[in-house]
């Protein structure tokens, strides 16, 4: 019998013995004869199973009464995250089809897994690529044989429908996965004496890769983060997602923004397989009370300063590459002090680069002037007023990346 700490470490690469120990103390191992069913479709099930050895198929219940087979888990592989993610009945029955053995783990030690490793949920978000990968081309597959069945018989239309079936349940992945990067963007923001803050991201697609964040790191600072991770795809989505879960320990590990920015592109460089995956970001932290604003920018859009009294703007500046892709980052960190009345607008390149129906790019020139008209405005009036012009600019024009704003208002006093 193969030993559990073997295959928690093949299925969590990089956690190390403690974690591992942890997770063989808390996970019960049970075996199972053939036809058992360890999960059933549409019911509230709460539990995340390793499989040791054997094999399982995951099925779903079709519009007639009968099933079909999705996919099929062996051993040093899991199913059963969805239904703890999205918090909803499982969306698919699980049925050993040879004898197997599996380690059960609860709901509640699953959550407390991921929410403590990173490595652990980047390897979670890597099974549910995969998944939704796997379902992807078997659609695709099965789509193309039923289309040349059509051809010689109407009477396959019935069986196409299963097909329908197969991309409602993937379009409702892709909803979960929607919703679950939406849900690690804030709603709400700290109340912090003397400041004010608004932010908000709507996505290129269903789902997209920018992050902003107003980061609580203790009594005295707050953290100001923007990120853009490479591509649009799921896998982008899914970085996002592990970016921002490192940003929050390193915020509160150091005070130096360039030494939390260094901290996340190392833990990126380790836990990412993909060479072509990288995040561009600034980050900076905010001394409330004096208005004392250090900052690194690496390869993120300059930040737009707006100074009370002051005509125009200053963009923040500074040295710096993006975070996750070559080793040897260099890093220039620099301060301004923000007074009553300023200002700080934090865009992702979605906004300069939305293009309307002409082709034209919405640009720079027209952001700074439409800020310079609402220096007054609260900051949710500011952030609201550019995903207005954004939008009325590019009216029926398709968009091609995330538009993402974040704005730090210092109260007039």
């Amino acid at each position: 019998m193969t030993d559990p700490a073997d295959i928690v470490r093949s299925v969590f690469d990089g956690l190390d013995d403690h974690a591992v120990a942890t997770v063989c103390a808390n996970a019960v191992q049970k075996t199972y004869p053939v036809g058992a069913v360890l999960c059933r479709e549409g019911a509230v099930e709460h539990t995340f199973y390793i499989v040791m050895d054997g094999l399982v198929a995951v099925t779903l219940r079709l519009q007639d009464g009968g099933t079909r087979q999705l996919s099929q888990r062996g051993a040093g592989q899991f199913f059963g995250e969805m239904a703890l993610i999205e918090r909803r009945p499982r969306a698919a029955t699980v049925v050993t089809t040879a004898e197997t053995t599996v380690l059960e783990i609860s709901e509640h030690d699953f959550n407390q897994l991921v929410m403590k490793n990173p490595k652990v949920a980047m390897s979670v978000l890597r099974g549910i690529t995969a998944n939704l990968r796997a379902s992807d081309q078997a659609a695709i597959t099965d789509l193309s044989r039923k289309n040349v069945e059509l051809a010689k018989a109407y009477a396959d239309l019935k069986a196409a429908q299963e097909q329908i079936v197969a991309k409602e349940k993937l379009e409702h992945e892709l909803d979960i996965a929607a919703r679950l990067q939406q849900s690690l963007l804030p709603n709400v923001f700290p109340k912090v004496s003397g400041w004010s803050f608004s932010g908000r991201n709507v996505p290129a697609r269903t789902i997209g890769g920018d992050l902003f964040d107003v980061i609580p790191v203790d009594d005295e600072h707050v953290g100001l983060l923007m990120a853009d991770v490479s591509d649009k795809s799921i896998h982008a989505a899914l970085f996002m997602a592990v970016t921002r879960s490192l940003f929050l320990p390193e915020s509160r590990r150091t005070l130096s923004p360039r030494g939390v920015a260094l901290g996340v592109h190392r833990w990126l460089l380790e836990v990412s397989s993909d060479s072509n995956m990288f995040v561009t970001a600034f980050y900076g932290v905010l001394t409330p009370a004096t208005g004392r604003l250090r900052y690194v920018r690496a390869g993120q859009d300059k930040p737009i300063w707006l100074q009370r009294g002051a005509e125009g703007h200053t963009e923040l500046d500074g040295a710096g590459r993006f975070l996750g892709m070559l080793e040897e980052l260099e890093l220039e960190e620099r301060e301004v002090i923000m007074s009553p009345g300023d200002i700080l607008v934090m865009c992702s390149d979605g906004v300069p680069d939305a293009v309307n129906d002409s082709g034209d790019n919405y640009g720079q020139q027209r952001l700074t002037t439409l800020l310079e008209e609402h220096r007054a405005d609260s900051a949710k009036q500011i952030c609201d007023a550019i995903f207005g012009d954004v939008f009325a600019f590019r009216g029926a024009a398709s968009a091609f990346d995330d538009i993402t704003v974040l704005i730090a208002k210092a109260d007039e006093r």
